[in-house]
């Protein structure tokens, strides 16, 4: 693979068409996974993950912390669209792209794009954080706003009439391999895992998730959690079917309207259990965070403590529990007002 650093930005000879073709006739496999960590590992950081004694206290199992806060972007989003645009091929990426966002997947394409030198549009509700809005554009893509999600597809569907690319959140095969490297990265620093927690939005991450540890340790215990005012997988795994509900939880990036099909498949087969936390479980976690780990989780990755706080009899002292802390996009003012409803 040639690579050359021009203008600030990595120009990359990307995966051909007959590859992510081929990659969409199946689930994810761990072989996906691998060939994502292989080729997009040069694009993403190696978070850190450490083990922390306050929380292992307080939850009676040894608790270890892995920090997707620190990824470029500042969620794990940013792996699994490194993967998806890499595997367009190159004339689709020449192009140009176009995605549907209102924070940290619009965080990840604004930056991957910014770094592969890619023309790219990420349509915005108006009422999308300011945080995100700024930062998408900053990175280097170009941000429609509009009057809300409807339309923000809508305009995304008449770009792709146009001949730009659209690029999925969470419900595509690149997409899910590529958030599955963190999983291979738990494992290697914690080979001794025994559970691992992790947030459900649109189901794009614990898709991956589920694809690298199960392969590797099928013993493992597999935990999702989400919002009670957006219970997407909760609804859909009730139902045995994708369900469309319209979330309302303080957590955006845990509103996604709907999970993807392959997202529930896995978590059918896989999935130990749906944790449904309050907002003010959330914020409480987040508190608890900031306090202890001196970590400033968003709430969607601060869900994973406060889950934890509601299955610790459920875990004994020889479990070794990962907490997947996925993104770190939350402003000071947003967590100012959260601890304010105390």
């Amino acid at each position: 693979m040639s690579r050359a650093l021009v203008s600030g930005r990595i120009h990359v000879k990307v995966l051909g068409d007959d590859r992510i073709a081929n990659r969409k006739q199946a689930m994810i496999t761990l072989e996906d996974v691998h060939s994502a960590l292989a080729y997009e590992e040069q694009f993403y950081r190696r978070t850190p993950q450490w083990t922390s004694t306050t929380l292992s206290q307080r939850l009676g199992s040894n608790v270890h912390l892995k920090l997707e806060l620190f990824q470029h972007s500042g969620s794990f989003k940013t792996r699994g669209c490194f993967h998806q645009m890499l595997s367009l091929g190159q004339a689709a990426l020449d192009q140009g792209v176009v995605a549907v966002s209102g924070g940290n997947f619009a965080r990840a394409v604004g930056y991957c794009s910014g770094v592969l030198g890619a023309d790219a549009i990420v349509c915005m509700p108006e009422n999308a954080p300011v945080g995100s809005i700024d930062a998408t554009r900053d990175y280097g893509a170009e941000v429609e706003l509009l009057p809300d999600a409807v339309a923000a597809f809508a305009r995304a569907d008449e770009w792709v009439v146009q001949g730009r690319t659209s690029l999925h959140p969470f419900d595509n095969p690149a997409q899910m391999a590529g958030n599955g490297t963190v999983g291979l990265e738990i494992l290697e620093d914690c080979p001794q895992m025994t559970d691992i927690i992790v947030s459900i939005g649109g189901g794009g991450l614990i898709a991956g998730i589920i694809c690298a540890i199960k392969s590797v340790k099928p013993a493992a215990r597999i935990w999702g959690v989400e919002p009670e005012k957006a219970p997407t997988m909760a609804r859909a795994l009730a139902a045995g079917k994708i369900v469309n509900i319209r979330p309302t939880s303080l957590s955006k990036t845990l509103g996604g309207p709907f999970v993807g099909q392959t997202g529930l498949e896995l978590c059918q087969a896989h999935l130990e259990d749906v944790i449904i936390v309050s907002d003010l479980d959330m914020i409480a976690a987040q508190q608890v965070m900031l306090e202890s780990e001196k970590v400033f989780a968003e709430l969607a990755a601060a869900s994973t403590l406060a889950a934890a706080e509601k299955i610790k009899d459920r875990l004994t002292g020889e479990d070794h529990l990962a907490l997947l802390i996925c993104g770190g996009n939350d402003s000071v003012a947003d967590v100012a007002a959260y601890a304010r409803m105390l």
